[in-house]
């Protein structure tokens, strides 16, 4: 989109009596919800400009932008405005928790769920899949996953290997808590592999979605 005509949608949003329209905020990999806040003009415009979030802090009246304490900075991947024109989806990259609770989303707390609800906690997934990766790009020393990178594709297959069996053996066994933990552990796994292999979660989603469909 070229700068005029961002302007000129940008000018069809409105703000409220304060300056200001609300925005949610979702992250782009697993579509979770993560927080709601408030952006006035200035905002939206580094939002735009800068590819990361900035807000309008109402208790402190001030421009924050999103992870300068924190660490935990969302890259933009996208910006939507509702068909009112009063409200802001974004879609982000997430890194860390956006909750500054420490939590992956702001909207943790149940007020009412249900049998067929889906928890945000599941998102944990593709955090950690980001995490894989940041390990990946920077092998810290006295990391397991560096370890693993740099030992290389065997090593790694090995050890899929090795916790797909401990997961049929606690599955075996019975207990819960055995199966939770050894699942876990294969989850890891399988996300160094997939890292390894240059496979984004996503793929793995979308091929679910197409064997539903």
């Amino acid at each position: 989109m070229s700068l005029k005509i961002e302007s000129e949608v940008r000018g069809q949003l409105k703000y409220d009596e304060n300056g200001l329209i609300p925005a949610i905020v979702q992250d782009v990999k697993s579509g979770t919800v993560l927080m709601l806040a408030y952006m006035n003009e200035e905002a939206v415009q580094k939002t735009l400009e800068e590819g990361r979030t900035w807000f309008y802090s109402r208790s402190r009246q001030e421009l924050w932008p999103k992870g300068d304490t924190s660490g935990n900075i969302q890259y933009v991947a996208a910006v939507y405005f509702d068909c009112d024109a009063d409200a802001l989806l974004i879609q982000v990259q997430q890194t860390g928790g956006a909750c500054h609770e420490g939590t992956f989303s702001c909207f943790s707390r149940v007020l009412q769920e249900k049998e067929n609800s889906v928890s945000t906690e599941w998102a944990a997934l593709a955090w950690l899949e980001d995490v894989v990766k940041e390990r990946q790009e920077e092998l810290p020393p006295d990391s397991y996953t560096t370890y693993l990178f740099e030992k290389g594709l065997d090593k790694i297959l090995k050890k899929v290997g090795e916790e797909a069996t401990e997961v049929v053996i606690a599955a075996k066994g019975g207990k819960e808590d055995e199966i939770i933990y050894e699942t876990a552990d294969l989850f890891y796994h399988l996300l160094v592999m997939l890292r390894d292999r240059e496979i984004e979660l996503s793929k793995i989603w979308e091929e679910l979605a197409r064997r539903h469909k």
